[in-house]
């Protein structure tokens, strides 16, 4: 606040305006932007098509994704493959987003806003294609600068980023075919394109690290069969979890007519569900300095195992890791 009369200010803070100011008719006034689409009282565009002429002509839903998300109209094989992929992941039981939606259902809320909670369910283990996408971008980008075969980025990739809960090769489709059939509709559709067979490579490096039995799940597939539909993974993230927020609200519909509200205090804890520290007794305000324990660590061999004891404590957040890129390098700090 010391530089109030500052000469170099665009104006003399000390006498400004106050007040309402009427708006300044020598310029444009701010308005929203875009090429993705525009409204008026005639019809509704999206890159340039007549929204209701598409669906007129006979053109779905899928195919207006294609134009909102790439501006172009789909090959009809690749029309078909992002509906296969919709259908395949709309429903996926009582996984957790779904419970999530049920949960938010009995605090008597909006549909949406239970459809919303879902959705934002989908972390990095469960619905991670913005980072697995971006991903195979990187490797396969690598590769080609500096020379290196598919096969050879997999196994690097796999090296690398081996615990990812986002790789798209794990143990959860060992038995189950539904990715392995996803991919196989790819191929036969004629849409399987480098990201498919990138993944292949992954699942071949992925099996010959890992100690068990793994094979591509249905992250990787989806995400792989998406970017080479032309989605970014951005696109692929927000298309199919918008696509799963349809079985949210199906869920919430059963719970809300299936079951009843919950109220604030009602549900119940017990102490078997505990296993954290044993009852103690509340100490007087007196007693208080005979138990309180300072958290000040006076030397780095007592901050070191201030840390290692606050680990044990489960719920602190001390056990969780966090990595933060350096901007200036590849430094992790």
């Amino acid at each position: 606040m010391g530089n109030l009369d500052d000469p170099r200010l665009p104006f003399n803070y000390r006498t400004r305006e106050r007040g309402c100011v009427p708006p300044d008719e020598k310029r444009q006034r701010f308005q929203w932007v875009s090429e993705v689409a525009y409204k008026n009282v005639h019809r509704i565009v999206s890159r340039g098509y007549d929204t209701t002429e598409l669906v007129e002509e006979g053109y779905g839903l899928t195919d207006v994704l294609f134009i909102d998300f790439q501006a172009r109209i789909p090959l009809i094989e690749e029309d078909k493959m992002l509906n296969y992929i919709m259908v395949v992941m709309l429903e996926d039981g009582q996984s957790n987003p779904a419970n999530i939606a049920r949960i938010v259902a009995q605090s008597k809320t909006y549909l949406t806003q239970a459809a919303g909670a879902s959705i934002l369910a989908f972390g990095h283990a469960f619905g991670g294609y913005s980072a697995m996408g971006n991903r195979l971008m990187k490797y396969l980008a690598k590769g080609e600068k500096e020379g290196k075969s598919v096969a050879e980025m997999a196994e690097l990739l796999v090296k690398e980023n081996a615990k990812d809960e986002a790789l798209g090769v794990s143990e959860l489709m060992v038995k189950d075919p539904m990715a392995k059939r996803l991919i196989a509709r790819a191929e036969k559709l004629g849409v399987a394109g480098k990201y498919i067979a990138f993944q292949k490579e992954i699942v071949k490096a992925a099996r010959k690290a890992s100690k068990t039995p793994v094979d591509i799940d249905l992250l990787g597939a989806t995400c792989a069969a998406m970017m080479d539909l032309g989605f970014t993974p951005e696109a692929a993230w927000s298309i199919l979890a918008v696509t799963r927020a349809f079985a949210a609200g199906a869920h919430y519909c059963e719970e809300v007519e299936r079951g009843e509200f919950v109220r604030l205090g009602q549900v119940l804890t017990p102490k078997e569900d505990y296993d954290g520290e044993p009852d103690r007794p509340i100490p007087s305000l007196e007693e208080r300095k005979t138990v309180v324990k300072s958290m000040v660590a006076r030397t780095p061999q007592e901050w070191r195992e201030s840390v290692d004891k606050k680990k044990k404590i489960s719920g602190s957040g001390w056990a969780i890791e966090e990595e933060i890129e350096d901007p200036r390098g590849s430094r992790k700090i």
